[in-house]
This record gives C-alpha cells, structure tokens and sequence, in this order.
C-alpha cells in the first residue's frame, strides 16, 4: 500500500513556510502529499513539486452572471408573487437570510467542510493530518469515521486561548475529538506542557524553526530606502497586527539614540503606523517596505542591526510562542530585541543572542537598543552567537523529529 497523506488547513494557502517544510520533508522521505485548503471562488488544483498536490477548494453563494439571468429571475419572482405569494415570501426570505446575513458564512463553512471531507474520503490516505483544530472533524470523519486510518492533530495554536467569536467552543471540540487522534503535535515544550495538563498526555514537539541559510545575493536596504551606508536599521519584520507591541516601539523611538525603524510587512495596523509616523513627526526615523517572499526575506533581514519581536501578553498563546521571527533573525545573524516570555527568553538568554525587554514598556525597548548601539561589541559579540544558535534551532534537526512521528504510526 502507497504511503499517502492527507493534510488540512483553514485558510486560503500561499507560502506557509511551516506547513509547506512538512509537506516537502513527507515527499522527500517517499509520501504522496494531497494538501487541501481553502480557495477563492473555484477549486484549482496545485502542483508544488512530485507527488505534492494542492487543492484549493473553492465556493460561491448562486450567482447571476448575465443581465438576461437576473431580468428573467425578477419576472420569475413577480409572477410567483401573484399566484403562489407564500413560495415568493418563501424565496424572498431565503435570499435575505443567505445574502444579508452571517449565514451565509455559516453556509461557505459548512460547504468547505464538506468538500475537505469528500476529497479526504476520495484519497484514501493512510494518515489524516489536520493543521489546526478547525479541521481536526475532517480529519477524524476521514481517518476514523470512514476509513480505519491514522489520524494526526498538528496544532499550530493554543486552542483554549482563542480570541475570536467562538471561542467557547473551541475547548468543548478539541476535548471531544482528541480522543479520536493516534498522534499530536505542538510546537514548543510550553504548550506541550499545557496539553499535558488538559489531556493527561505529553504531546510530541517540533519545533517550527526556519531551514539553514543558503547563499543569496543580499539586497542593499541602504539604497533602496536612501539611507546613508552608515545607518543602523533597527528592524521589524512580520505581520503589522495589534498586540504585536509596534505602538510602543513608535513610543520608544524619540529614546533611541541613532537607527532607522524598517516596518517590512503588510497587515491592519500599517495604515495607522504610517499614519502616526507622519503625525509625531517620524518620517525621518521610520521606513515601510510591503510584505516580501520568504524566498527573499533573509536577503533583506541581514541588512539589519537589531531585529525587533515585541508580542504583547495578551493570551496564552503569546506568552507561549516561539515565534518565526525571533529564528528569522538568528538565520540571518541578527542580535533580537525580544519579549521576555519563556520560550524567547531560553533562546535569547540561553544562546545569548539578543536582549529581553517589556514589550509594553518603551522605555524598556529604548534601553536595549541604546545597549547595543553604545556597545557595537556586544552586538558584535551576540552576532557571532547566532551563527552556533543556528545550528540548533533549525528545520533539519525537527524534520527528523517529524518524521519519526510517522514512521512510529505507519509501522504499527
């Protein structure tokens, strides 16, 4: 029997680095990958490399593409309103509730899920691997329900501590469905520890770390910002959302010394940084650049003096991140100004690769960055540092890992 694996994931897919460096370890070790995730109005389907297919599931509410359709309908609907009024009140109300309501999200979740559901049952795979607890049922109908297969719960986030609408159902679902999966997977020893605690089980742990650097030709930052060669770039990569301390490192820059400020990244807070950039009279210290592939994210990132990874406590799952970024920087050789969260602060304190700080304190990020630029040694000291952190904190040590997790399930 081929190995085949089935992966799901709740959101439209482009380059998730995490998500494609599992796909791309599974088909290099001899699976055949079918990754199915949301789409845009038609399903398409992908190939990235070998044996490795993408289907973008798509949906749409009915539509009227020609005028002719839409004339016809309206003449359809008066005419049902003269003989039969309670169909037409029938349709009219159908309309509303599908068109002018949230159901019709409801009505897109549902329709996705099933598609998920169809095209899992369809590949017959030997093991079902959902991404995030929003398509652990898929995985489970799949692998449990329909097929006797294995099941794999690889979540990416701490469930119990969403903040979205429906969040008190997260905890009811994810208790129900785990006891149907063969393997769980988190991403750092901190949640670990806290599934310990809910479950009574020690989940599996790899670590999301980016892969080692391969030679790239560096793109001067310098001249495309027309900065002076001589400026320190103090540098925030990453999505620009709330609660990702960018307020306060605007608060901090009338303390800081010397640099420019590179915002690179794309998200809801850029218009209102910009905005307040030009508003406290900052547009000489602060710099925008859009949102860059991961391909060619570490040939930017290198140019920097100091990297900036200032997430808020706000939840659980902040306060127990181990976020891309921070190993992003270690990557390109980058000392970090960090928040002084756990699994952060064993990476930056440990390996000595950066500075800790209060992410909601700007007088605290202001120090860290006047240290290290009163101290070019001690910069370059946790320079030099990064280049044997980088021999740790890599996707080549975690691919093993990874991969042992399913050669243990294929075997038994």
């Amino acid at each position: 029997m081929k190995k085949r694996v089935t992966m799901f994931v709740w959101k439209e897919f482009q380059n998730d680095a995490h998500i494609l460096r599992e796909c791309t370890a599974l088909t290099e070790a001899g699976y055949e990958i079918q990754l199915l995730t949301l789409g845009q109005e038609k399903t398409t389907v992908e190939e990235r490399t070998n044996q490795f297919e993408i289907r973008h599931l798509g949906f749409q509410l009915f539509n009227l593409p020609k005028q002719w359709h839409k004339i016809m309908l309206l003449l359809l609907l008066f005419v049902t309103i003269f003989y039969i009024p309670l169909l037409a009140i029938c349709f009219i109300g159908t309309y509303f509730v599908l068109y002018k309501t949230k159901m019709k999200y409801v009505v897109r979740d549902v329709t996705l899920a099933i598609k998920m559901i169809y095209w899992g049952i369809k590949a017959d795979a030997t093991v079902y691997h959902a991404n995030d607890l929003n398509t652990l049922f898929q995985a489970v109908v799949c692998g449990k329900w329909i097929r006797k297969r294995k099941v794999i719960f690889d979540s990416h986030e701490v469930n119990r501590n969403r903040t979205d609408d429906e969040s008190m159902m997260y905890p009811l679902v994810e208790s129900f469905l785990m006891r149907y999966i063969d393997a769980c997977i988190y991403e750092n020893d901190t949640r670990a520890r806290l599934i310990e605690k809910l479950y009574h089980f020690f989940p599996n742990v790899v670590y999301n770390y980016p892969c080692l650097p391969t030679h790239r030709n560096p793109v001067n930052l310098h001249n495309k910002l027309d900065l002076p060669e001589d400026e320190l770039i103090l540098l925030y990569q990453g999505s620009l959302q709330e609660e990702r301390g960018l307020n306060k490192l605007l608060d901090a820059i009338p303390h800081i010394k010397s640099g420019t400020i590179v915002f690179t990244g794309e998200g809801q807070m850029k218009p209102f940084l910009i905005e307040e950039t030009v508003r406290r009279d900052l547009s000489h210290r602060v710099k925008f650049l859009p949102k860059v592939t991961i391909e060619q994210l570490p040939a930017y990132t290198s140019n920097a003096y100091i990297g900036f990874q200032l997430l808020s406590d706000t939840y659980f799952t902040h306060y127990s991140a181990a976020p891309n970024e921070l190993f992003e920087y270690i990557m390109a050789g980058v000392p970090t100004v960090a928040s002084d969260f756990p699994e952060i602060r064993k990476v930056v304190k440990n390996d000595e690769i950066g500075v800790i700080v209060k992410p909601d304190d700007a007088n605290s990020i202001a120090r860290a960055v006047n240290l290290l630029i009163d101290q070019p040694e001690l910069r370059e000291k946790m320079h030099q540092n990064t280049f044997r952190a980088r021999e740790k904190y890599n996707w080549a040590n975690e691919k093993i890992k990874f991969l042992r997790i399913y050669q243990r399930l294929i075997e038994v």
